[in-house]
């Protein structure tokens, strides 16, 4: 008998580990798991320098990096989220100039004389990607009177008919939009539409006294939708509000292999330890197929395009070739908004963003860099990542991966990088719920967040608001909101002295 080829048997094994990871994840049989395109030998390398250190006396080699050779090395200022991949090339590089100024540009309404920004709304939430991405950090609860820009609300309804319960149940959608509303509330509008309403914010003071005494004051947001225009809400309409996420490191996230991210998946807690990361899956429309959930609060998008094309549809109002509708979120309910002028020229070019400029948006968002650390020799830095290790944050803020070797562009290729993220949904308790699914995740569930660049928030955006509604001003508020799953690592943290939470803190910042 010929023996099996070394090359050969190593694809086989790859192959039978995915089909294995999927399993063992919960997913249905039609999620097509790729190969790492790793050897045996080389999988064995990646485990070995992904595994969590438990030395904590100096800084583990290519910690600086935490977006490999792409990490950024600039000055800490405003714009420091705003700068390409390390490793990108000269001629590349004008291509992400070209991204930028897509990314920054406003669009405006249609009819116009500047054809190629035109096409607005008519409903929309932001003029451009930047006035919710700001300075390409994360966003922010408006101020008390003003609308909401970087921060909306998620509209669905359970779904009413065999057809809705068919969609969700093949995942080809993962809710069902509000019927007159859409799939989220747009709070602006072009001249002579009317917006659909407006968001309004409510905190009620929450008092948190820690185990040495110290009081911390959370704010607990509930939400309202008021001056409804185009009728009432169905009666079960679910709301979720979003904040806009920061930028950094999207590409590299996109290029970790899904079989890495579905081996620390386990929906059910088989091992015991509390912790039960699951996977979304949802529908690729690029694809025509199921795919892994990566992007988006509850992992409901699976892959930078997509998401930049729903954003295109959901937030501005403008028709891409992967989304075409002119008229973005409106539902056949909202007669004006379908008839409105729209940016399309014609059967020539119908679109408002071409594929041009939509592969420059993309290609900039892959490679909007990740700043390099910072302080990580620091004792109180070292010491508040032994804390954060052992304290269980990293049973889902997993500090590494490897990329793959194939990965869409050479910049994200093959680089050992520090997301702090395990790319999975976990229940996080009922102070954080919103009680809205989307695809699998249940409405107690929200994808693990990367953490790195965090630490830069206030530097980046001249403020603090974290989660995925902005509630927390600061990284203690955060953690304190944590429940659920990550209850027992909270509870940890609320109980260390003062100089051990300050060190954690100190870590967070470094990161």
């Amino acid at each position: 008998m010929t023996p099996t080829p070394p090359a050969a048997l190593a694809a086989v094994l790859s192959l039978a580990l995915c089909s294995f990871a999927a399993v063992a994840a919960g997913l249905p049989d039609g999620l097509r798991v790729p190969e790492t395109g790793r050897s045996a030998e080389e999988q064995a390398r990646v485990e070995a320098v992904t595994r969590p250190t438990d030395d904590f006396s100096k800084p583990e080699p290519f910690e600086l990096r935490p977006a490999g050779s792409a990490t950024v090395f600039e000055s800490l200022n405003e714009n420091v989220f705003s700068h390409a991949s390390g490793n990108i090339s000269f001629e590349r590089e004008l291509d992400f100039k070209v991204g930028n100024a897509i990314f920054r540009k406003f669009w405006v309404s249609s009819p116009s004389s500047t054809r190629s920004s035109d096409g607005l709304g008519p409903l929309f939430n932001s003029r451009s990607c930047q006035s919710c991405h700001l300075k390409d950090g994360r966003g922010h609860p408006p101020p008390l009177g003003e609308q909401g820009v970087s921060l909306f609300l998620r509209l669905s309804v359970p779904p009413q008919d065999a057809d809705d319960r068919a969609a969700l149940a093949a995942h080809r959608v993962a809710s069902i939009p509000e019927p007159t509303y859409g799939g989220q509330l747009q709070n602006f509008s072009v001249q002579g539409i009317e917006a659909e309403g407006r968001m309004v914010i409510a905190y009620e003071p929450k008092l948190v006294t820690l185990d040495d005494g110290t009081e911390v004051e959370l704010q607990d947001p509930s939400y309202r939708i008021e001056g409804l225009n185009y009728g009432p809400l169905h009666p079960e309409t679910m709301i979720s509000p979003r904040l806009a996420p920061p930028m950094i490191g999207v590409g590299l996230l996109e290029a970790i292999p899904a079989a890495d991210i579905l081996a620390n998946a386990d929906p059910d807690d088989a091992d015991g330890d509390g912790i039960s990361g699951k996977a979304n899956l949802v529908w690729s429309d690029e694809r025509g197929e199921l795919a892994l959930g990566r992007f988006g609060w509850k992992a409901g998008q699976p892959t930078v395009a997509q998401q930049t094309a729903s954003a295109f549809r959901g937030d501005i109002g403008i028709s891409t070739p992967l989304y075409d509708q002119p008229a973005g979120d409106c539902t056949g309910r909202q007669s004006a908004c379908l008839g409105a002028p729209h940016g399309g020229e014609g059967p020539e070019q119908p679109l408002e963003a071409t594929a041009e400029m939509v592969d420059k948006v993309n290609f900039y968002s892959r490679n909007l860099g990740v700043p390099a650390r910072r302080d990580l020799d620091d004792p109180q830095v070292l010491e508040g990542k032994r804390i954060f290790y052992e304290s269980g944050c990293i049973d889902c803020h997993r500090p590494k991966f490897v990329t793959r070797r194939d990965s869409i562009g050479e910049e994200q290729s093959f680089q050992l990088i520090w997301p702090y993220s395990d790319l999975l949904l976990h229940d996080m308790g009922e102070g954080l719920a919103d009680h809205r699914p989307e695809g699998l995740a249940d409405g107690r569930e929200w994808r693990t967040p990367p953490l790195w660049g965090i630490g830069l928030t206030e530097t980046v955006s001249g403020r603090q608001h974290y989660l995925h509604d902005g509630r927390a001003g600061s990284l203690l508020e955060a953690i304190l909101w944590h429940g659920g799953e990550a209850e027992a690592a909270r509870d940890r943290v609320a109980a260390l002295p003062a100089g051990q939470r300050a060190a954690l803190l100190a870590f967070l910042r470094s990161l």
